[in-house]
């Protein structure tokens, strides 16, 4: 498969991607950099560090594919950490921003995962088999995670860890 993300700015300022694979195909992350892009990114939207508006289109074998566009405040925001981080312009980083955009996307539907995440004061603290989870699963063509796929996932890791056997890696 291709690697190489072009990118080109638009006079408005805001970054379009030509992405060389689909949504489905971008790689899984380790969960540590799961957890530093997530740390990183919350504090890049605490100190208000806005980025640009970013349309990211995938091709499928050359011809066009889903696109997404990041213009939301906070999600381009948390682009432009995970950016500064991993370089958006590979797919490991890529795949990095899109699921800790999924992630959240999906802690916002799922009621059933409250007991998965803590929301303190020094903000939200994500159980281990969930970063794990995150980390591995894969994509839809929306760049979203499938709620039911993750679900059973889950339930496959903290049984693992319920049964003393430790977190599933993957």
């Amino acid at each position: 498969m291709p690697t190489a993300i072009r990118v080109a700015r638009a006079p408005d300022g805001a970054l379009h991607y030509a992405i060389p694979c689909r949504p489905e195909q971008l790689p899984a992350v380790a969960p540590r950099d799961l957890s530093l892009g997530w740390d990183v990114a919350r504090a890049a939207a605490s100190a208000e560090h806005w980025g640009p508006h970013r349309t990211l289109r995938f091709l499928d074998d050359g011809a066009p594919g889903p696109v997404l566009t990041l213009a939301d405040a906070d999600a381009a925001c948390w682009a432009e950490a995970v950016d500064r981080l991993a370089d958006l312009q590979t797919l490991p980083g890529l795949a990095l921003c899109l699921r800790l955009l999924a992630l959240i996307e999906l802690l916002g539907r799922a009621r059933w995962m409250t007991g998965l995440f803590a929301i303190g004061a020094d903000g939200i603290e994500l159980h281990p088999a969930l970063l794990a989870a995150a980390a591995t699963q894969g994509l839809d063509a929306a760049g979203r995670f499938d709620e039911t796929e993750m679900k059973r996932l889950l339930s496959r890791r903290i049984a693992g860890v319920a049964a003393g056997r430790g977190v599933d890696a993957g």
